[in-house]
C-alpha cells in the first residue's frame, strides 16, 4: 500500500484528493495537512511513500516545507509532488533544487495524479538515496504537462472548460504518436478520451470545438494567428485537428519535450 500525505491549505481540494485516491486499491492517504507546519508534523511521525504538497499554505509554504524536512532525519526521505497554480521556470528549478520530484500544474487529471503517484512510489532507486543525503537532484521526469499548459494559457483558453482538459491531453497524445492526427483524431483520439473521462467522441470534439471558440472569441488573437498561419486574420475558424497539431508542433519548435 502506497501511504500519501497531502498538504494543501485548500480544504475542497484535499477532500477532493482524498476520496479519489482512497477509491484506489493501492493508495492510502495517511494524513492531511492543512499548512506548512502541520505537514512538518505529520511527516515527522507518519511513514510517508508520497508527499503531495501545495506552494502555497499558510504558517510554511511549500519550499519552506522542503527546506526544513532534511533536518527531520526521516528513515526514509517520501517522493514529492508539488501542486501550483504557477508555472515560473525560476519556481520550478527552485523546488527542484530542493528535492521535488514532479510539477502538477493546475487543474490537473485526478488519474494522471494517481499514476505519478505509483510511478514515484515503486521508483526509490539509488538516485533518491543519493538525495537524502544532499537534499538536491534533478527530477527523473518532468512531464510535458507543464509546457502545454503554458500554451493553453497563453492561447486564451479557459481553464474551467471541459475542452481544456481534453486538448491538454489531446496535444500530449499526439506528441507521442502523430498518426493520431487526421483520420485517426475521430477514430482513435476521441474515443480514447471519451473512455478516459467518461464522455462520448462527440462530446469530446464539442468540448475541445467549445473551448477553441472561447479561446478565439475572447483570448490571445495574435497566438491564434500565429497557430492558424494566419488564417484568423482572414476569419477562418482553426479546426480541432490543426489546433492539436500546431500545438503540438510549437511544443517540439521549443525543444520543452524529449
Amino acid at each position: 500500500m502506497i501511504r500519501v500525505l497531502i498538504a494543501d491549505n485548500n480544504v475542497d481540494l484535499c477532500v477532493t484528493l482524498q476520496e479519489f485516491l482512497e477509491a484506489e486499491e493501492d493508495i492510502e492517504v495517511c494524513g492531511i495537512a492543512y499548512d506548512g507546519e502541520e505537514a512538518l508534523d505529520l511527516l515527522g511521525s507518519l511513514e510517508v511513500d508520497v508527499l503531495i504538497l501545495d506552494i502555497t499554505m499558510p504558517r510554511l509554504d511549500g519550499m519552506a516545507v522542503l527546506e526544513r524536512m532534511e533536518s527531520l532525519g526521516l528513515k526514509k526521505r517520501p517522493r514529492v509532488i508539488v501542486l501550483t497554480a504557477l508555472s515560473r521556470d525560476d519556481l520550478i528549478q527552485r523546488f527542484t533544487d530542493l528535492g521535488a520530484d514532479y510539477f502538477m500544474v493546475k487543474p490537473f487529471d485526478l488519474n494522471l495524479l494517481a499514476e505519478r503517484i505509483r510511478q514515484f512510489a515503486h521508483s526509490q532507486g539509488s538516485n533518491a538515496s543519493a538525495s537524502v543525503s544532499t537534499g538536491k537532484y534533478r527530477p527523473q521526469v518532468i512531464d510535458d504537462e507543464v509546457s502545454i499548459t503554458r500554451l493553453l494559457q497563453e492561447m486564451g483558453v479557459p481553464a474551467h472548460f471541459k475542452g481544456y482538459n481534453y486538448l491538454r491531453d489531446a496535444v500530449r497524445i499526439v506528441l507521442r504518436d502523430e498518426q493520431m492526427l487526421g483520420g485517426s483524431l475521430t477514430k482513435k483520439l476521441y474515443p480514447q478520451l471519451a473512455e478516459k473521462y467518461g464522455s462520448t467522441p462527440g462530446g469530446v470534439e464539442a468540448a475541445i470545438r467549445n473551448a477553441v471558440l472561447a479561446a478565439w472569441e475572447s483570448g490571445n488573437r495574435a497566438f491564434l494567428d500565429k497557430l492558424s498561419g494566419g488564417n484568423s486574420r482572414k476569419g477562418r475558424f482553426p479546426t480541432n485537428s490543426m489546433v492539436i497539431a500546431k500545438l503540438a508542433d510549437e511544443l517540439r519548435l521549443q525543444g520543452r519535450v524529449g
